[in-house]
This record gives structure tokens, C-alpha cells and sequence, in this order.
């Protein structure tokens, strides 16, 4: 690819991260680092959504190159090679509107790809300055603590993690074409997208907790004794943790039995609820269905992928949903009405209701586009509600353990 393309590529994903940069900017939040790294959780969770939208629009081949189109920057400058191949084949994987949908895809990736950069330099840059205030401030205990608040509000170790966790994830996205959407690929991409919004949202749990502790002293305190007049005992917040966490887990699990079913397209391999092909246990082909390295619609063996493989791969994921409904569901009946933890309890018992629902739908309905998006951004929604939990549950968990200590040693 000329470096022209390239650069015209770079402006454009620049260009994508100005406007939520220039929000962050212009906000009339102190915290602008924390509005930051929110910003990017929402902008995250909008290119998983669309991301979905894209390979259930059959268009992650729209443009059969990587990272441009063709060799250009945009499907304007590719139109003619787009038509020639639409020509060649109407109903095939590059049309017009195919290749749009991809590029967008790419271009909302790269955007926020520069907004984690921003975020890197950010946190490197706010920790050098707080090791100098550091060095300078002696016996002065002011500029001390200042020191060290602007350690823990721009400890770089996490962006920097993220920023190479987002390069992993474009280098999966590049292979996902490169490899002409092969199913291994394309799940582990979807995981991998899954896992920067769970990374991006602990972040921004830990900017809220640092921003809280960098309050005013007498406001500090208020909550401090807001908090441990509502906090559950040790032994509850222990069972609250180990069950996010096991939630967190499970759903992990399914995330990944979805991607195999939405990569493979058995998305109606079942069309009936509760059985499949008339049965409890239908005929079912694991050898094939779960052989992670072949082609798509082809066995390892290069023969096509037989429908009761297609069925294996469906059911299975359809019969662990029950196991992540009843755990996190559990999860959430246990956190009902916790301090701190109940919003998000109800958000996740009505995201799973939602996901049933829908998971239900597009079965009933014949796999209709808005359900199956709808059905992707539930997931990508649970996941982001059970990391909230999951930290939430955490620290309150080891701010009580904190508590319990000074207690412990008075008796």
C-alpha cells in the first residue's frame, strides 16, 4: 500500500477522535482524564455494536484488503475496483454498501485506537511531572500528598496495557480479512473486543475511585461513614466477589460459544425452542463443529461443513446460556440490595431478561437483523455491567477487609 493511503488513513482516524476529544476538551468537568477514558468505554461498546452490524451484514469482506480498500483510503476513491467486483457478482461479499459498512467499522477502530494513545501519553506524561513534584517537595507534606494523588490518578501501567491490547485486537481485525473469515479468527476478535470494553470500564471504575479519594477531606469522610453504615459484613461482600466473578467467567465461556455460532452462521441450525430437529438431543457432529482450524463452511479436511456440525454448535451454546442466566442471575439476587451494588444488580437481572428474550427471538422470527444486532449489544452490555460489578464488589470487599483489620487488632 502507497504511503499516501496510509497517511490519508491516519488523518481520517485522527479526524474520528476530534470530536470526542474536543468534548473532553471543552467539558466543564475538573476530571477531563476521567471523562476520557468513559468516553472511550461508550464509543467502545457503540464499534462492538456495529461491529456486529457488520459481519451480520455479511460485510467483512466489503473491502477484501487491509487496511484500506483496494489499496486507497476510502470506497470513493476504490469505486470503480467496488462496481467491477459488484458486476462479477451482485450478491457477493463486495458491494458498495459493503464496503462503506467495513470502512466505517475501520475508521470508528481507529478513532478509538488514538484515543487510547491520547490516554498512554497522558498518564506518562502526568507521571513523570508527579515523580518531580515528588522529588522537589522535601518536608513538605502538601505537595507531597499532591504527588501522590497524581500517581494514582495517572498510573500508566493500565493504558499502557491497553494500548497494546488494541494494537493485538487490529492485528486480529487485519487477519480476520487477510484470512478471508476464518472462524477462529473472527471469535477471537470478537473476544478481543469484549475484553478491551471490560478493560476500559475497570479503568474507569478505578479513575471514579481515585477521583473520589482526591476530594476534600471532610467530604471524604462523609462518605467514608456513608459507606460503612451501609456495608454488608465480610463474609457476604467475600460471596458477592467469588460469584461476580464466576459470572464474569461463565459469560466469558458463552461469549465465546457466540462468536463460534455467529462465525460459523448457525444461528438457525435450531429453529424450534425448547427442542431442535424435533428432539431434546439432536443429531450432533463435535468433531467437526468445535475443529477450531479449518475454513469457513469447510472441515479441517477441506470437505463441507455438515448441518449436524452447524446443530453441535448451536446447541451448545444455547443449553450454557441457562448456565449464565441462573449464575448471574443468582449473582444479581444476592447483590439485589447491597449498598453500591444494587443498581447494577437490577441492569444485569433485566440485560439477561433482554438477552433470553431476544436469543429466543431469533429463532422464532427467522434471525431478523435488528434482534441479532440487538442480541450482540446485550451481550456486550452484560459484560460491561458485571466488570462494574465485579470491581465494585472487589473494593468494597477489601475496603471492609481494611476495616476489619484495625478492629481486630483492638480486641
Amino acid at each position: 500500500m502507497h504511503h499516501t493511503t496510509l497517511a490519508q488513513m491516519a488523518v481520517t482516524g485522527l479526524l474520528v477522535a476530534l470530536l470526542p476529544l474536543s468534548m473532553v476538551w471543552v467539558s466543564s468537568d475538573e476530571n477531563k482524564y476521567r471523562k476520557l477514558v468513559w468516553i472511550s468505554v461508550f464509543l467502545t461498546f457503540d464499534l462492538i455494536v456495529f461491529g456486529a452490524f457488520t459481519r451480520l451484514t455479511d460485510s467483512g469482506l466489503g473491502c477484501p484488503d487491509w487496511p484500506g480498500c483496494y489499496g486507497l483510503a476510502n470506497p470513493f476513491l476504490a469505486h470503480a475496483d467496488i462496481a467491477a467486483a459488484e458486476a462479477l457478482q451482485p450478491s457477493g461479499p463486495v458491494t458498495l454498501f459493503k464496503a462503506w459498512v467495513e470502512m466505517i467499522h475501520r475508521y470508528l477502530a481507529m478513532g478509538i485506537g488514538v484515543l487510547i494513545v491520547a490516554m498512554m501519553a497522558v498518564a506518562l506524561i502526568q507521571s513523570r511531572k508527579a515523580g518531580k513534584l515528588a522529588a522537589q517537595a522535601g518536608a513538605d507534606i502538601a505537595a507531597a500528598v499532591a504527588a501522590a494523588g497524581m500517581r494514582r490518578a495517572y498510573a500508566p501501567a493500565l493504558p499502557v496495557v491497553l494500548f497494546f491490547f488494541v494494537c493485538l485486537q487490529g492485528a486480529f481485525g487485519a487477519w480476520t480479512v487477510t484470512l478471508k473469515l476464518q472462524p477462529v479468527i473472527v471469535t477471537i476478535h470478537l473476544l478481543l473486543g469484549m475484553g478491551l470494553l471490560s478493560m476500559l470500564v475497570w479503568f474507569g471504575c478505578r479513575q471514579d475511585t481515585v477521583h473520589q479519594s482526591l476530594l476534600p477531606a471532610a467530604e471524604q469522610q462523609q462518605r467514608r461513614q456513608r459507606r460503612y453504615l451501609a456495608s454488608a459484613p465480610l463474609p457476604v461482600l467475600r460471596t458477592i466477589r467469588w460469584l461476580a466473578l464466576a459470572s464474569g467467567l461463565a459469560l466469558l465461556i458463552q461469549l465465546a460459544l457466540g462468536g463460534w455460532v455467529s462465525t460459523n452462521y448457525a444461528t438457525l441450525a435450531c429453529t424450534e425452542f425448547p427442542l431442535c430437529a424435533g428432539k431434546v438431543v439432536p443429531e450432533m457432529d463435535f468433531e467437526h463443529g468445535f475443529h477450531l482450524w479449518r475454513e469457513l463452511g469447510k472441515t479441517a479436511a477441506g470437505h463441507y461443513l455438515p448441518f449436524s456440525a452447524l446443530t453441535a454448535i448451536h446447541w451448545v451454546h444455547r443449553n450454557f446460556a441457562f448456565v449464565v442466566v441462573l449464575l448471574a442471575g443468582y449473582t444479581a439476587w444476592r447483590a439485589w440490595n447491597m449498598a453500591g451494588m444494587a443498581r447494577l444488580a437490577r441492569g444485569i437481572a433485566a440485560v439477561l431478561a433482554l438477552q433470553t428474550a431476544s436469543g429466543l427471538a431469533t429463532i422464532y422470527f427467522s434471525f431478523p437483523l435488528a434482534i441479532a444486532v440487538l442480541h450482540n449489544a446485550g451481550a456486550a452490555l452484560l459484560v460491561l455491567l458485571l466488570t462494574m460489578l465485579n470491581y465494585r464488589a472487589k473494593h468494597q470487599h477489601d475496603t471492609a477487609q481494611q476495616g476489619a483489620a484495625p478492629a481486630r487488632h483492638h480486641q
